[in-house]
């Protein structure tokens, strides 16, 4: 080795031995807490979320330096997932109009919701997932799992929203024109409930592409290419991922980087000192 490198051989042992330098070994403490804050997310972040978390945890560190780091120890973000493609037009629904209207940025909590289900492979069959999300945050405020997508499910998910959040005025519920949503069981809890409904055009998905982000984030970071044994595996890991993840931790472009319980706690102090 020291005749190809050309260099003396008591030199080149002298270099092996010698200390690491300072940079080194705070790129190894660094590399430490980049590990776990990518595993907390699921290994979903990459390295801008990941330099939040660290600046969060008092670390004086530069997203360049962190992109560096991970880059050299194969640390990336786990993706993989398509994004649906979008469509202009659509047919209006027959039920209720499009009254949100893509108008996804509100400016205060419990003023528009949105509402979608998707299912789960398991090796016991299909789990189905239905969501209710507030558009001002992006926060999951409703969930409901079940073996059959029947209008249950939808129902019990925005009774988990109405619940938990006691909104004061009405909101609007916007959701597509799946049955579940046009059955006379949804109308009239709606109308029992005093939410007033909107409805996507038919054939386009980003009417409420809210909805459709938040399963796409869900399948991508969490259950990607895995199969659960059981329904209640399932069960236990989507409840992980909504309530001890997505909800309090996960950063959102939308909310300044914020998750969307951070989010909201802004907002809410803001208001009290005006």
């Amino acid at each position: 080795m020291c005749r190809v490198l050309k260099v003396n051989r008591s030199g080149f042992y002298a270099w092996l031995k010698q200390p690491e330098s300072q940079r080194a070994k705070e790129d190894k403490r660094l590399l430490q807490k980049i590990k776990q804050f990518w595993a907390e997310s699921g290994f979903s972040y990459g390295y801008r979320n990941i330099t939040k978390d660290l600046k969060d945890d008092r670390e004086s560190v530069g997203k360049n330096r962190v992109h560096r780091i991970m880059r050299q120890n194969d640390i990336r973000s786990q993706r993989g997932y398509k994004k649906h493609r979008g469509f202009s037009g659509g047919d209006l629904s027959l039920v209720v109009p499009n009254t949100l209207a893509r108008e996804f940025e509100v400016d205060a909590p419990d003023k528009a919701w949105v509402t979608d289900f998707t299912y789960i492979r398991t090796h016991e069959g299909w789990l189905y997932l239905a969501i209710v999300l507030d558009l001002f945050n992006r926060q999951v405020i409703g969930w409901s799992m079940k073996n059959n997508p029947r209008a249950e499910l939808v129902i019990d998910a925005l009774m988990m929203a109405i619940w938990r959040r006691q909104p004061a005025e009405n909101v609007l519920i916007h959701s597509d024109q799946g049955v579940q949503y046009t059955s006379s069981d949804w109308r009239t809890f709606l109308k029992d409930h005093k939410l007033e409904a909107s409805m996507s055009r038919r054939g386009n998905c980003h009417d409420n592409a809210v909805a459709e982000s938040f399963f796409s984030n869900l399948k991508s970071e969490r259950i990607k290419r895995k199969i659960y044994h059981t329904r209640n595996d399932a069960r236990a890991d989507i409840f992980n991922y909504i309530e001890l993840f997505y909800n309090p931790k996960r950063r959102h472009g939308n909310n300044d980087g914020l998750s969307p319980v951070q989010y909201e706690k802004r907002y809410l102090e803001k208001l009290a000192v005006v």
